[in-house]
């Protein structure tokens, strides 16, 4: 997917070649906008941070002419169900969303990726890596973008979709508001040897943290634990340590296919927008994995920065997308606070919503980012 020589000049430069900017550039494309879509890694990344796809991420991708192949490598669940160690204290079902998609997917983020990329490619669009950016400097004409290479690129906006430490963000002053959780989370990906049938996305809190896990295509699958602290890359055995503590039926780990220990931090950008600069995705707001809601937010910034730029109204975008970002944190920590906060919260709250039945669709809503089209 590596691009031919740098061009000197371009609409839109984007900065980051994950699924934002992926999404991004391809609603330009279909836009017939001209852009530049900048990452600074040799190639695509193999790796999967995000695991699930929600419905307003799906109805997205498929006016992107995306969602068919996407659901093709994926796996739908039909519902999350959360348990206080082995006692079940709620359970969403996904069924009743006002949507063509009333499920989740859980494809890992490469084959996200991966479709994104091929739709750009079939629109005549490429990657150009790896080009890091350095430097970018606006003026009242447009922004100039150094590269470490000393390459230069001449854009009337730029696009900072570069995760949460933004070269772009910083570059253009804008602050990124908010904290860090005490807690680091272990991310692996696991074969596993079970007789259970798979719950869809299971979430399990309990004295040891949060643990979460869901059932990726091919039989592998995803899974989430707080841990007070973590070895950088976590293995094989203490994974499994880590599922004995929390879930000891689940099964015995044959493979750790893919490990990673990070901190995680709920922040949201000062601004989405100064001058000729825009941000999206991690660049613009990150926040707790509970819900899985980080790369569907981003998706849909993508998506609108887009359609704004396309059809002329680009002071709408931070308008209705920084309000949808500080909902989302808002909400993500909410349900970060409860999951690593006194059991006794989870027991009076959690079945309160489980059995009213419009708090549960509420709830599917919020998860679906159904409530942000």
């Amino acid at each position: 997917m590596n691009a031919a020589a740098l061009p000197a000049r371009t609409e839109v430069a984007i900065v980051g070649a994950g699924p934002t900017g992926l999404t991004l550039a391809i609603t330009l494309a279909r836009a017939g906008i001209d852009f530049v879509l900048l990452d600074r890694r040799e190639q695509a990344a193999h790796t999967s941070r995000a695991g699930v796809v929600h419905a307003r991420t799906l109805e997205v991708l498929d006016e992107l002419g995306t969602a068919p192949e996407l659901l093709a490598r994926g796996r739908r669940a039909d519902q999350i169900t959360v348990r206080d160690g082995a006692r079940q204290v709620l359970r969403v079902p996904f069924d009743g969303l006002p949507t063509r998609f009333p499920f989740a997917l859980v494809v890992p983020q490469y084959e996200t990726e991966d479709v994104l990329a091929s739709r750009l490619r079939q629109l005549g669009g490429a990657v150009h890596r790896p080009y890091e950016v350095t430097a970018v400097a606006q003026d009242a004409e447009g922004a100039t973008l150094t590269m470490a290479s000393g390459e230069t690129l001449r854009a009337a906006y730029v696009v900072g979709a570069d995760g949460m430490h933004s070269v772009v963000r910083e570059a253009a002053g804008i602050g990124f508001e908010g904290g860090s959780y005490r807690e680091s989370f272990v991310l692996a990906d696991v074969t596993l040897e079970q007789d259970r049938p798979d719950e869809g996305l299971a979430l399990r809190f309990g004295a040891a943290g949060v643990f979460f896990v869901a059932p990726f295509p091919g039989g592998h699958y995803r899974v989430i634990a707080t841990v007070d602290d973590a070895p950088d890359k976590p293995e094989l055995g203490y994974v499994q340590g880590l599922l004995d503590a929390h879930d000891p039926y689940r099964g015995k780990i044959r493979e750790l296919v893919w490990s990673s220990r990070f901190r995680i931090h709920h922040r949201v950008a000062e601004r989405f927008r100064a001058g000729r600069v825009l941000l999206a995705g991690d660049a613009a707001h990150v926040h707790s994995p509970v819900g899985g809601q980080g790369m569907n937010t981003g998706i849909q910034d993508g998506y609108a920065l887009g359609r704004a730029l396309a059809e002329g109204r680009l002071e709408t975008y931070e308008e209705r997308r920084r309000p949808v970002a500080r909902r989302v944190v808002a909400f993500t920590d909410r349900m970060t606070r409860i999951a690593t906060g006194p059991r006794v919260v989870r027991h009076t709250l959690l079945p309160l919503v489980s059995r009213v039945p419009a708090l549960r669709q509420r709830l599917a809503m919020e998860l679906a980012e159904l409530n942000y089209r």
